[in-house]
């Protein structure tokens, strides 16, 4: 693993495939002549809309969509994480779809997302993603990059779970992939004390693509696209506009932090 620059993106997703592809590129751009070489786009990047324009036309997004990641990673020559996006498994539902794929578009690790959102939220927003989502039945993969490091994914909700980010550092991740779409209303609160709380008790990093400002109706995101550090420190953040947070991943740093607490060596349980 080398020291690099990682960007996290952060978008206004509409229900509009073709102007949120088109925003993906120009953000990519933008990270990418900052120098970033990972680079994550969030939670719902090709598609954020009602869920009956999803189910309609989850064909599409899903094709277009990973098109789209392979095209760009090839064209920049990044590695480049799509956040997640409706692919379509039949009976009217999609899975949530994250896809990693390298410098010659090639698929290195794909994960459906296991938690689903099903929450009343106090702001008058009603959430059921298991309306229309299948819920994935494994653990999400690590991609061990001699380059980059051992990259551990994720989606958004997973993110309240802290079992399924103590197994992903079993399995030797280094950097945590949080991609989101997190609501306004939780993401005040409890958005970064999270992100932090997975970093820090995992001695990862954390790279955590947004989405932010208002997608269709009442629907309302919170932004503030991140990078953690192991220790818990803040590196980037977006924000609330639409841009990009970008950081070193600095493997010296990750070890200095897991030899000043070696966390990881005293679980007894897990």
């Amino acid at each position: 693993m080398k020291s690099y620059l990682a960007a996290a993106l952060q978008m206004t997703s509409k229900p509009d495939l073709e102007h949120n592809l088109n925003e993906a590129e120009e953000l990519i751009d933008l990270a990418v002549r900052q120098g970033a070489e990972l680079v994550g786009l969030p939670e719902n990047f090709s598609f954020l809309g009602e869920d009956s324009a999803k189910i309609a036309h989850a064909e599409e997004i899903a094709a277009q969509s990973e098109k789209f990641l392979k095209t760009m990673a090839q064209r920049y020559q990044i590695t480049l994480l799509g956040g997640g996006f409706p692919v379509p498994v039949g009976d009217g539902k999609v899975c949530n779809t994250a896809l990693l794929v390298d410098a010659n578009g090639k698929e290195l690790a794909r994960y459906l997302k296991v938690h689903l959102f099903d929450v009343n939220v106090p702001d008058g927003n009603t959430y059921r993603e298991s309306n229309t989502v299948q819920a994935g039945t494994e653990y999400p993969p690590v991609y061990h990059s001699p380059q980059l490091g051992s990259l551990g994914l994720s989606v958004c909700y997973d993110v309240r779970f802290p079992e399924l980010y103590r197994h992903l550092s079993k399995q030797g991740a280094e950097v945590l992939f949080i991609p989101a779409a997190f609501t306004a209303f939780t993401g005040k609160d409890h958005w970064h004390v999270l992100l932090q709380g997975r970093a820090i008790e995992n001695t990862c990093y954390a790279i955590a693509p947004a989405q932010t400002g208002n997608h269709y109706g009442i629907r309302h995101t919170h932004g503030h696209a991140s990078i953690i550090d192991p220790w818990g420190v803040i590196l980037a953040d977006a924000g609330e506009e639409t841009g990009v947070a970008i950081a070193e991943i600095n493997p010296d740093r990750l070890q200095q932090v897991r030899r000043q607490m070696p966390s990881l060596e005293h679980r007894v349980w897990g």
